[in-house]
């Protein structure tokens, strides 16, 4: 993801001042670090939360895609709300996952009425990514939970109890991300599906939070971006 970043944002004509991997991580400490207008971090469950708080001691905003730590999510929001730090999350930076995660939710609010249907998901990845399931998933079954009330949870169990929402991984090759759901019912299957023909529009996405971010503080999400994307759009209808 780091090299696919790394042209986009050459390409929109920035200047990349530090690239910090396992074999640098002192250049968090750095002076060019610290020039930084923002930081891009995708990393590791293990490895994200320690990268977010040296950014911040540096004085650098974060946008990141990292998932798999987010049981700290509250000590980040935290530093956020004091005004210590400025962060961006999303569990996917693809426009069309974020669209998906739209056709999710409302899908999702005409099923309520529909108590025949259960949903599943099926993730599937390269075989590099570590975490399972997938933060997208995660958010997927979390649009689900927000629309149905029937459903209020997500497990991995293959086979759920009532009011939860099984989600399947698998890890096959090259694989950027295909993620699947299913609300299925005895007489007939419903089935959406996004699918990512490369990693090129989850860097895309990465890149242009950072632009977007620039300007801003505290924490931040794509739904807010999303939502000042499409407004000069919508406000001319």
């Amino acid at each position: 993801m780091g090299h696919a970043i790394e042209q986009i944002a050459l390409s929109r004509g920035y200047h990349i001042v530090a690239k910090i991997d396992i074999n640098n991580p002192e250049d968090f400490d750095s002076p060019q670090f610290a020039s930084a207008d923002v930081a891009i971090e995708f990393s590791t469950p293990a490895t994200a939360l320690g990268n977010y708080l040296r950014a911040f001691k540096a004085g650098v905003p974060v946008v990141s895609g990292t998932t798999g730590w987010t049981e700290n999510m509250s000590q980040v929001k935290d530093l956020c709300d004091n005004g210590d730090a400025t962060f961006f999350w999303t569990s996917n930076f693809s426009i069309g996952v974020n669209i998906f995660f739209a056709l999710n939710k409302y899908l999702a609010a005409i099923m309520a009425a529909e108590p025949q249907y259960s949903p599943s998901i099926t993730e599937i990845h390269h075989v590099h990514k570590l975490d399972h399931p997938s933060g997208t998933a995660i958010t997927l079954a979390e649009g689900i939970i927000n629309n149905d009330s029937a459903f209020t949870s997500w497990t991995e169990n293959p086979a759920p109890a009532p009011g939860e929402i099984p989600i399947a991984h698998r890890r096959e090759g090259e694989v950027p991300g295909t993620h699947i759901i299913t609300w299925d019912s005895p007489v007939d299957t419903i089935t959406i599906e996004h699918c990512a023909k490369s990693r090129q529009g989850f860097a895309l996405g990465a890149v242009m939070a950072a632009e977007w971010v620039s300007n801003r503080k505290g924490f931040l999400t794509m739904d807010m971006m999303m939502h000042d994307i499409l407004s000069p759009v919508t406000d001319k209808k």
